[in-house]
C-alpha cells in the first residue's frame, strides 16, 4: 500500500468527521478536533525546539566565550526566564515565573502597539492623503475619480476614528448626553466599520467555501481513483 494511498484514506476518513458537524456536535467530530489541536502542538513544539531552543539557546552556548562576562549575561538572562516559566505548571511555586510573564506580555504589548502604529495608522494617513495628490493625473476624468476615492478614504479614516470619541457632556439634570453633531459624525463613521465587516466577513466566508469545494473536489477524485474510474 502506497503511502498517497494512506494518506489519501486518513484524509478522507478526517474530513468525512468533519462534516459529521451538520447533523451535530458527534463524538467524531470532537475526535478530529482532538487529533488537530494534538497535532498542531505537536508541531509547534517542534518547530520552537528545533528552530528557537537549539539554535538560540544550546548553539549560544557552545560559541559563546564564557570568560566573557557581558557575553555569560547574554545567554544566562535568556535561560533564567525561560526556566521560571516551566513553574507555571506546579501552582505553588507558579509566583516564580511572573517576573519573566510580565516581561513577555509587556515586550508582546510593545510589538503589537507598534505594530499597528507602523504598520496600520501611518501607512493609512500617507495612503489617505496620497489619495489627494493628482500630479500624477493625466486627464480631467482621472482627476475627478482621484478626487472622489480620495475623498472617500479621508472621509472614511476620519469619521471611523471620530466613532471612538465617546465624550459626553453632562445635562442639568445629571443625564449624560454627547454632542448633536459628533453623535451624526460617529453614526457615519460605524456605517464604514460596518461595511468593512461586511466586505471581511464577506472574504472570509468566500474563502472557506472554496477552501470546501476544493475539499470536495479531492474527495471526489480519490474515490474514482481508488474505485479505478
Amino acid at each position: 500500500m502506497s503511502l498517497d494511498l494512506i494518506s489519501g484514506v486518513i484524509g478522507l476518513i478526517l474530513t468525512l468527521m468533519i462534516f459529521s458537524y451538520l447533523i451535530g456536535d458527534s463524538p467524531l467530530f470532537r475526535i478530529a478536533v482532538y487529533i488537530f489541536v494534538g497535532v498542531s502542538s505537536g508541531y509547534a513544539a517542534a518547530v520552537v525546539w528545533h528552530q528557537v531552543l537549539v539554535p538560540k539557546l544550546f548553539g549560544s552556548l557552545q560559541t559563546t566565550n564564557l570568560a566573557d562576562p557581558i557575553q555569560l549575561i547574554f545567554i544566562l538572562v535568556p535561560f533564567v526566564l525561560c526556566i521560571s516559566l516551566l513553574t507555571k505548571l506546579s501552582p505553588r511555586i507558579a509566583w516564580i515565573g511572573n517576573f519573566a510573564m510580565a516581561v513577555l506580555v509587556g515586550v508582546g504589548a510593545a510589538a503589537a502597539v507598534g505594530g499597528a502604529l507602523l504598520g496600520t495608522l501611518i501607512p493609512q494617513a500617507r495612503a489617505s492623503m496620497a489619495a489627494l495628490d493628482f500630479r500624477s493625473a493625466t486627464s480631467g476624468t482621472d482627476a475627478l475619480l482621484g478626487l472622489v476615492e480620495g475623498t472617500v478614504m479621508l472621509a472614511g479614516t476620519t469619521l471611523t476614528l471620530a466613532s471612538f470619541h465617546f465624550s459626553a457632556s453632562q445635562a442639568p439634570d445629571g443625564t449624560t448626553k454627547r454632542n448633536r453633531i459628533l453623535e451624526i459624525i460617529a453614526w457615519v463613521g460605524r456605517l464604514f466599520i460596518a461595511i468593512t465587516l461586511g466586505v471581511l466577513f464577506a472574504g472570509v466566508y468566500t474563502a472557506a467555501l472554496t477552501a470546501m469545494i476544493e475539499r470536495l473536489g479531492s474527495i471526489i477524485n480519490f474515490i474514482r481513483q481508488l474505485i479505478g474510474l
